[in-house]
């Protein structure tokens, strides 16, 4: 049976508990950006869940066209951040191989290549993290009230990624060679997370009138 944490390996066919215990293990992936892509994925996944049990409703009929558009959508969203779980572990590796080298030209090359690659995952998991947000506040309408707490929480995650991706950028900041593109992904990735928590609060505000 193929080992799912070696690097060649799937890391999401191992079991949660396996999963779990290599995150706490003494070895550096996985690590905070894999764990946020599987966050992300779970988050979307709740969403997926608040569908399918909208769906064939008949006071949400109206709403089939829409919710068969999301579906899809949040769908794709759930394994993007699944692909973007390895993306980081690789980039992770390509990092650690740039450092191991022997100074010079070659390694400030490769340093600043691995560093784009390091900062471009949480990026990405971030957008991924805002367009999924904006999925779930438009469903928050237009949802199972019985499923509203799985909605919310979903969001829930979906802007954890966007904080933990924030963290992941901001680390490697200080190897990235021009100090106007350090400056500019800082601020970028502060207002991703201040819009990330602005889109909760919307679907927190609509979900409260079902709350006690």
């Amino acid at each position: 049976m193929a080992d799912p944490f070696a690097p060649d390996g799937d890391i999401l066919s191992s079991t949660v508990r396996d999963f779990a215990a290599a995150t706490a293990a003494r070895t550096p992936t996985p690590g905070g950006g894999s764990v946020a892509g599987v966050v992300g994925a779970l988050g979307v996944a709740l969403g997926e869940m608040a569908i399918q049990f909208t769906r064939g409703k008949k006071k949400f009929a109206e709403h089939e066209p829409f919710h068969a558009h999301l579906a899809a959508r949040l769908e794709r969203a759930r394994k993007m951040f699944q692909d973007l779980v390895a993306d980081d572990m690789a980039a992770y590796r390509l990092l650690q191989a740039a450092m191991k080298q022997a100074d010079g030209p070659g390694k400030t090359q490769a340093l600043q290549t691995a560093v784009a690659a390091a900062v471009d995952v949480p990026r990405e998991m971030t957008k991924l993290a805002l367009a999924v947000l904006e999925d779930l506040l438009a469903l928050s309408g237009r949802c199972n009230p019985y499923l509203i707490t799985d909605l919310v929480a979903g969001a829930v995650l979906a802007a954890a990624v966007a904080a933990m991706s924030d963290l992941n950028v901001r680390i490697n900041l200080p190897q990235v060679a021009d100090p106007e593109t350090a400056a500019q992904l800082r601020r970028s990735s502060g207002d991703d997370v201040a819009k990330a928590r602005r889109l909760l609060g919307q679907i927190e505000d609509a979900a409260a009138p079902h709350l006690s």
